[in-house]
């Protein structure tokens, strides 16, 4: 099923979820987060299934066994909230989106991607962000204001979330973790692959390291207080001097995807224990 994104409407996009019938991944009405909200919020459900293109299954995998014990343990804590990694886009980030989806039996999704289909194609978002950035920005709140809507998924949020108040109080009904990757490995990637950001990184081909390092520290800088709001952080250093390594490219994904369990699970932790003492005697 196409998504459609007519340019004059940009909150015309339709998107749908591509679940299977299994009755306990089954989204019957608007999904609000169980944990780490302040009040309910109520998000219209989007009348279509997601793209199934766009939607990767949690799979049966390989995983170490105790990522896998710590996911199973969280998993019942987390009663299907959703998870928003946030942060500058990267191997890493997207790496770890789709490790956590096969953990907990969660489903991925790249709102970057949704926008760029919606838009209908690379180009043609591009364009579109070019010609009319307030109809650009108010397709990517049209993204998260529908995958909001939804339980069990992993999302790899783009810049765009942290923009605006409104893209950050969607990210309010999961739970929200800042994957901060170094800058310089960040830069190093998008020379060796010859990635870039077609939305959020100002960056061409012919630009050298240094230029390249010097737009991401800029780009950083602009985006940094967004970032400051997620629920957790995890950072790649921080990771590194933990287990011991001199280098932090030593860290496996499997790595930063315990920390983050470890993480989620003190939130949960804190959100009992909050609950308990607010019951009265």
């Amino acid at each position: 099923m196409e998504m459609n994104l007519l340019r004059s409407s940009p909150s015309s996009i339709n998107l749908s979820t591509a679940f299977p019938t299994s009755p306990s991944l089954q989204v019957h009405g608007p999904r609000v987060s169980p944990l780490f909200t302040n009040e309910f919020r109520k998000v219209s459900l989007c009348a279509k299934p997601l793209p199934k293109r766009n939607c990767v299954q949690a799979s049966i995998v390989q995983l170490e066994p105790s990522l896998k014990n710590k996911a199973v343990d969280l998993a019942s804590e987390l009663k299907g909230t959703s998870i928003f990694l946030v942060g500058m886009n990267g191997s890493m980030k997207t790496s770890l989106g789709k490790l956590l989806a096969d953990a907990l039996r969660y489903y991925y999704f790249d709102s970057d991607s949704l926008v760029v289909q919606a838009a209908g194609g690379e180009s043609a978002a591009k364009s579109l962000k070019e010609e009319d950035e307030e109809g650009f920005q108010s397709s990517e709140t049209e993204v998260l204001k529908q995958l909001s809507s939804m339980g069990r998924l992993v999302i790899c949020a783009g810049d765009g979330a942290v923009q605006s108040s409104t893209n950050l109080a969607y990210l309010r009904y999961g739970i929200s973790v800042w994957i901060d990757v170094p800058l310089d490995i960040l830069a190093k990637e998008a020379m060796e692959r010859g990635e870039y950001s077609p939305f959020t990184w100002p960056i061409s081909a012919s630009d050298t390291f240094p230029e390249v390092f010097e737009k991401l520290s800029k780009l950083y800088a602009e985006l940094e207080d967004g970032y400051a709001t997620a629920d957790a952080r995890v950072t790649l250093q921080n990771v590194a001097s933990a287990m011991g390594y001199d280098d932090v490219e030593a860290v496996t994904t499997e790595d930063m995807a315990m920390e983050i369990l470890k993480e989620m699970e003190k939130l949960t932790r804190v959100k009992k224990m909050m609950e308990a003492a607010a019951r009265p005697f």
